[in-house]
């Protein structure tokens, strides 16, 4: 007899929502504006600008050899991160790399061009940068200020269910999903879509890791409200999804 729990589970990963849902009734379909492609940032919050990455001379590695030496690396160096390799990071995983009318067209891909994630970091060693929570503006290519909590690395190594690299590198990128974005077109089919937008994003890490003597590992296992009280989001129109440390890796 089937287990009726992993049916349900299952389903999550078929595409059949989509034969079963009305999508003239979407918020889209039935005129409710779009909501905005990124959280504005509060008008007294504190922005970094970031370097506008140089894409042909960011590191020496060709395509072919970062993918064939794309690995899960869990041991860093303490060595910082650059404010430019920061940014050329940022760029490769949620960047704006075109504007065409009010439509952001990024690194990765989203279905519908919705983007439904949030980039946030937990600042360790990034030279230029305090340690705390940032959040990614791809809009404006800037980092906005969230917080400078204590004993942040600690509180992020418990939130991942005490993985300790977690917290080891030079920072964790940590992104939450904002479902609205892709509801408000999808409805009931966004959330399949959601979860492959968020690997789109963490393979491009990877690869851009690559290129600049980096590495990085993917942690999909962490406890949610802690992480959510991290980063101060509600756990209900946003929550974490996935995380990934960086850090530079031995020669």
């Amino acid at each position: 007899m089937k287990n009726e729990k992993n049916r349900n589970l299952k389903y999550f990963l078929k595409d059949d929502i989509r034969q079963e849902t009305d999508f003239n009734q979407t918020d889209q379909n039935i005129g409710v504006p779009a909501p905005p492609i990124e959280k504005p940032p509060p008008p007294e919050a504190r922005k970094i600008p970031l370097l506008k990455p140089a894409v042909g001379e960011m590191g020496a590695v060709p395509l072919a050899t970062a993918m064939a030496h794309r690995e899960s690396r869990r041991k860093f160096t303490n060595q910082p991160l650059s404010l430019e390799e920061l940014s050329f990071l940022l760029w490769a995983t949620q960047g704006v790399r075109q504007w065409r009318q009010k439509n952001a067209l990024r690194t990765v891909p989203s279905a519908g061009n919705r983007h439904a994630l949030e980039t946030y970091l937990a600042v360790f060693h990034v030279d230029g940068l305090e340690s705390g929570i940032y959040r990614y503006l791809p809009s404006q290519h800037q980092l906005v200020l969230e917080s400078t909590p204590d004993h942040l690395k600690e509180k992020l190594i418990e939130a991942a269910l005490n993985q300790q690299f977690a917290g080891s590198g030079a920072v964790t990128f940590i992104w939450t999903a904002v479902p609205y974005r892709m509801e408000w077109r999808y409805a009931q089919a966004s959330y399949k879509v959601i979860a492959l937008d968020a690997g789109h994003v963490c393979q491009n890490l990877y690869l851009a890791c690559e290129a600049i003597g980096a590495g990085t590992c993917a942690i999909a296992a962490y406890h949610q409200q802690s992480a959510d009280r991290l980063l101060a989001v509600d756990g209900e129109d946003e929550f974490v999804i996935y995380l990934a440390p960086v850090g530079k890796i031995k020669a």
